[in-house]
Parts: structure tokens; C-alpha cells; sequence
């Protein structure tokens, strides 16, 4: 399964227009949508920014970020596409969502405290299923800040660390457009699509008693 993530659009639709127009060359199976769809604006403007992925016909599956309005998750439960606190199943792939971030210094829309990540996951999470998160696990390469901080959550690293799912993709900090591993985990930050930025996941759904399913990752640029 050849899957696209994306994630921080901050409602620059002309990059998902730019983004729908190479889909064809990258023939993906799953387009996954980590959050940040919009930037502190609300359902009619994220329904813009998602409708040239939406009319492709590919399964695309979202969470909301923090800076996403406070109606979008419904726009995106109404639109049948969200993963939010809840698993769906794509062609045989699992995938629990948690949408948001963690707390941060800033109070935006959408924030959890580590134990609702933490039930988020405990609730939905089935061996070998895909985690498609807003934030970040903490102490990786796709969580730390210009200053070198790492702010994501501890919740989802421990979570990580003890149930070793194949793949977690993410976004949240733009400036930690990246891969890395937690174990057998692979983590994919793809960097803002306001950037231009998006990531290229091989991931091999056969192979149901492997934990580490990932092929390969490429870190792209429009």
C-alpha cells in the first residue's frame, strides 16, 4: 500500500491544488491527513482545502489539529473521514487518530492533557494498527523545536515504546519534517504542506505477523 501524509495545510489551498495535480504520478492507495487543515478557521474553509483530495476517489483519512476551528471535527465525522478517538479500517489497515495537540503555552482550539491521549489509544488501539496523530511522541526527531526542545507527548512515546505499532504519522512542528524510530516503530513528521511539503510511505498491509511493516519513506517537496 503506497500511502501519502500530509499534514499543517493552515488553509493554503493552493498547495493541495498543487498536491492534487502529481497525485496521478504518485498513485497512492491512502492519503493520511495529520491536522492543522485549516489556520484558526472553521468547517466552510476546511471543506475548500479538502475537496481536491476528496474528489480523487483514494480513502483519505484525517484528525484535527489544534489550530483547526471548532467545528471541523464535525465537518470531517459528516464527510465520513475521520479517525479521531476512534479506529476505522482501510483495506484491511487499522488506524486510530488523535486529534489536537497536547497542552501548550499558547491555549488553542483543540488540546489534551496526556491521560486523554493516553485513553485515546488504550480505547482503539489493536496490534499492528497505523497511529495517525496531530502530535508528536516525545523526545524524536519529529518533535523538537528550533531551540532543540522536544514538546510532544509522553503519553504517545510510552504508548509507542510498549506496543511498538509499525507506523505513526505526524505533524504539529513544522520545523521537524522528519523520520525516525522508536524500536520497531517508524515515525514520519512529512513538514508542512504550507511548505510544500508531503512524505511517501511503502507499507506492506500483507504482512499481518511482522510488527515493522514499513518499506520505505520518502520526504518530498512540491
Amino acid at each position: 500500500m503506497r500511502i501519502l501524509a500530509i499534514t499543517d495545510i493552515h488553509g493554503r489551498l493552493e498547495k493541495v491544488k498543487a498536491l492534487a495535480e502529481v497525485l496521478g504520478k504518485l498513485e497512492p492507495e491512502l492519503v493520511l491527513v495529520a491536522g492543522d487543515i485549516t489556520n484558526f478557521s472553521g468547517a466552510e474553509n476546511a471543506r475548500k482545502v479538502l475537496e481536491p483530495l476528496l474528489a480523487l476517489n483514494v480513502p483519505l483519512i484525517a484528525v484535527h489539529g489544534n489550530c483547526d476551528g471548532r467545528d471541523v471535527p464535525g465537518l470531517l465525522e459528516e464527510l465520513g473521514i475521520s479517525a479521531h478517538n476512534r479506529r476505522v479500517e482501510i483495506n484491511g489497515l487499522g488506524i486510530v487518530g488523535i486529534g489536537g495537540s497536547n497542552l501548550t503555552p499558547f491555549n488553542t482550539i483543540w488540546e489534551l492533557g496526556e491521560e486523554g491521549i493516553r485513553g485515546i489509544l488504550n480505547r482503539n488501539y489493536r496490534p499492528n494498527d497505523v497511529i495517525l496523530s496531530h502530535v508528536p511522541p516525545k523526545d524524536t526527531k519529529a518533535d523538537r523545536v528550533h531551540s532543540g526542545l522536544h514538546v510532544g507527548s509522553p503519553a504517545l512515546r510510552e504508548f509507542i515504546e510498549e506496543n511498538q505499532p509499525p507506523l505513526v504519522v505526524t505533524g504539529h512542528i513544522h520545523e521537524a519534517r522528519s523520520t525516525d524510530g522508536v524500536g520497531e516503530t517508524v515515525i514520519v513528521n512529512p513538514g508542512p504542506l504550507f511548505r510544500g511539503y508531503y512524505a511517501v510511505i511503502e507499507f506492506d498491509e500483507r504482512k499481518k505477523r511482522r510488527k515493522k511493516r514499513v518499506e520505505g519513506v520518502e520526504l518530498a517537496r512540491l
